[in-house]
Parts: structure tokens; sequence; C-alpha cells
């Protein structure tokens, strides 16, 4: 019974999580959805600003506090192992909700591009941004890194494997695609709104901290093997002519 109740609560984190996600583009983008990132709910500059800020350093906090080994140790004391993961997915899709219902617009322009060549470049890159996010996670492990697997080999009675570094595809000449993908989605745009750009650097800025803090975790796991790894490849950027080999890495 305990299996199947972890199971469907990690499906129905998952289900959260996409449905978070779906709306995470509407949101950049000012499509579809009720309340964007410039449609809806404006008020005073010095309040939407302030409200903005707390929402976004929420999501940080939230983000990075719960994904640290420090935390997950102290919390699968209260929360079984098994659903650990689906439980920060599901904590971390929360809160994006919570940003997007509260998030105060800001449409005062800061640059446009009015060339209708340019503009669809940087269509172009937004929706390629997103693309690379969603294949960046089925690279990796896309039903591990969103608690499925998990939860599935709970109710299996399967023992997870010890997590064994490797690097797929990509993640060659990229350490950090996901995070890159991001940086993509949320600065391509060709009406760069005050609010957006509030958004936009505030979520690199997150990227930049969040990426040391996760860096710092994985050395701890995989010591020389992620600091070899970490020199050959470039964090968000390839670096031209470089290309990790794990095989070659280990002779």
């Amino acid at each position: 019974m305990a299996g199947l109740f972890a199971v469907l609560y990690g499906i129905g984190a998952y289900g959260v999580f996409f449905f978070t996600i779906l709306y995470s583009i509407g949101f950049v983008a000012n499509l579809v959805v009720p309340k964007s990132i410039d449609i809806g709910g404006g008020g005073p500059l010095i309040e939407s600003l302030a409200i903005d800020v707390v929402l976004l350093g929420l999501f940080a906090v939230q983000h990075s506090v719960m994904a640290r080994e420090g935390f997950k140790r102290v919390w699968t004391r209260l929360v079984p192992k098994p659903v650990e993961r689906s439980t920060y997915v599901l904590f971390a899709s929360l809160v994006l909700l919570l940003l997007f219902w509260q998030w105060r617009p800001i449409t005062e322009p800061m640059w446009t591009v009015t060339d209708p060549a340019y503009a669809a470049v940087l269509h172009v890159v937004f929706w390629f941004g997103w693309v690379l996010l969603f294949a960046s996670t089925f690279m990796l492990s896309h039903f591990e890194l969103f608690g499925l697997t998990q939860v599935f080999a709970r109710m299996m009675g399967k023992q997870l494997p010890e997590p064994t570094f490797h690097t797929p595809m990509l993640y060659q000449h990229v350490r950090h695609p996901i995070y890159l993908s991001f940086l993509l989605a949320f600065w391509a745009t060709p009406m760069m709104t005050l609010g957006h750009l509030v958004f936009a650097v505030a979520t690199t800025g997150y990227i930049l901290i969040a990426i040391q803090l996760e860096e710092r975790d994985l050395i701890r796991l995989f010591g020389d093997q992620y600091r070899r790894y970490k020199r050959h490849v470039g964090m968000l950027v390839p670096l031209p002519g470089r290309r990790f080999s794990e095989r070659k890495d280990a002779q």
C-alpha cells in the first residue's frame, strides 16, 4: 500500500510540474495564459518591483536549499526517501505557480527589436531554449530527475543503483545545458520590458549561484572525476575544439 501511495503521489507531483512548465512557456512568451510576465494586474513601480523580487527570491531559496545534500539528510527523516525527489519537484512547482499568480507586470519598454528578421531570430532562439530544456532532461534521466523512477522502484521493491558519473551527448560539450536552455528562453525576446528584464537578470544571477552550489555537491560526490570534467568542458558555452570523453579520461 505504501508503494502504491508513493506512485500516486509521484505521478501527482509530476502532473503539477508538467502543468507548471507549460504555464512557464506561456508566462514568459505572453501566450495563451491569463496572466503573464507583461500582461495582467500591474501596480505602482516600487511596489511591483518589491513584490517581484521577493517572489523570485523565494523561488531561489526553495530551489537551492531543498537541493542541498545536507538538507536532504535532515528532510528524509520526515519524508520517505523514495518520495523526496517528488516532494522537491512539487514544492518547486508550487512556488513557481505562486510567482505566476502574484507577479506584477512592469511594462515600461527597455528595448524593442523592430526588424522582422531579427525578431524572428529571437523567437527561434526562445523556442529552441525550451526544446533544449526537455531534450537535456532526457539525455540524463528525465523520469528520475522528476521523481518517477524512485517511486516506481519503491512500489516494485527495487533498489536504485548508486549514482554514477556520465556525460551523455550534449553534456560532453556543456556542463549545464538545462541552465543554458533557461537563459536562452528568458533573454530571447524582441520586446524587453522592465519586468521581463528584472525576471531575466534575477534568474540569471540565481543560475550562476546555483551552478556553484551544485558543482560543490558534485565534486563531493564524484571527486577528481568531476574536477577533470570541469576543466575540460565549458559551464554554459561550449569551448572551441573541446569535448569530454569519459573513455579517454579514464585511460
